[in-house]
């Protein structure tokens, strides 16, 4: 059996990411934004939702931890951050360029947290409970849908009929496109699940392209997935 080199996580966890992280893991081109409406997917206690909003960017964040109060998530977000900063020093699938070191990785996640926890007590509507492969919103209701660090990534937890369903309810709700990052598992492998994707009958009327960005922590985490309709 082969060892395990990546991130040992024995549930998904919560990780405060910023608004600038977004945009680098997306390729997004924030003034090219302005007025219209973006999901975020497994949005979890990242400050994305709340600054774009301040830039005019329409973002409703989606995840199964808004049913809970504001201190019911940070006591499960704190002890999160702190597991995954003691343990990613020593886990060899990461590259340090972006955040320097665990340290420097701690202060962003947990000043987008921080921010997060502000914006979800002030604007309790933008932030929508659920969870995948059921969204709660109208057909086409966004032009841009984005996850981060959900789809892929938990692979070995969450099977390929999820991925199929959930991408198929994503793009319901979605009259532009989606884009997932990143296109690996947390070993930092090509995730199995993209070629059965676009080989996949039901999924046919979509299509899948890889896009490569300048971006990379995770090892070969330096491109989404971008669905669209043919």
């Amino acid at each position: 059996m082969q060892t395990k080199r990546g991130l040992q996580l024995d549930r998904v966890v919560l990780l405060g990411r910023t608004f600038e992280e977004y945009c680098r893991y997306f390729l997004l081109k924030p003034d090219d934004l302005v007025g219209k409406r973006v999901l975020d997917v497994a949005g979890g206690v990242s400050s994305f939702c709340a600054e774009a909003n301040k830039l005019a960017i329409n973002v409703t964040s989606f995840d199964p931890i808004y049913f809970l109060p504001p201190e019911k998530i940070m006591e499960r977000s704190e002890p999160d951050l702190e597991s995954v900063y003691r343990a990613i020093g020593s886990v060899p699938t990461y590259r340090w360029g972006y955040y320097k070191n665990p340290e420097y990785m701690r202060e962003l996640r947990k000043r987008a947290s921080t921010m997060f926890l502000v914006d979800y007590k002030t604007h309790p509507e933008r932030y929508v409970a659920g969870e995948l492969p059921r969204l709660s919103f109208a057909d086409g209701e966004f032009d841009l849908t984005l996850v981060s660090y959900f789809l892929f990534a938990y692979q070995d937890r969450l099977g390929y009929k999820f991925h199929r369903e959930s991408i198929l309810e994503i793009m319901r709700a979605t009259r532009g496109e989606a884009r997932v990052y990143p296109t690996v598992t947390f070993e930092a492998q090509p995730s199995d699940y993209i070629p059965r994707l676009q080989s996949d009958p039901a999924l046919q009327r979509f299509a899948f392209t890889e896009i490569k960005t300048d971006f990379e922590f995770l090892v070969n985490s330096n491109s989404f997935l971008r669905v669209r309709r043919n």
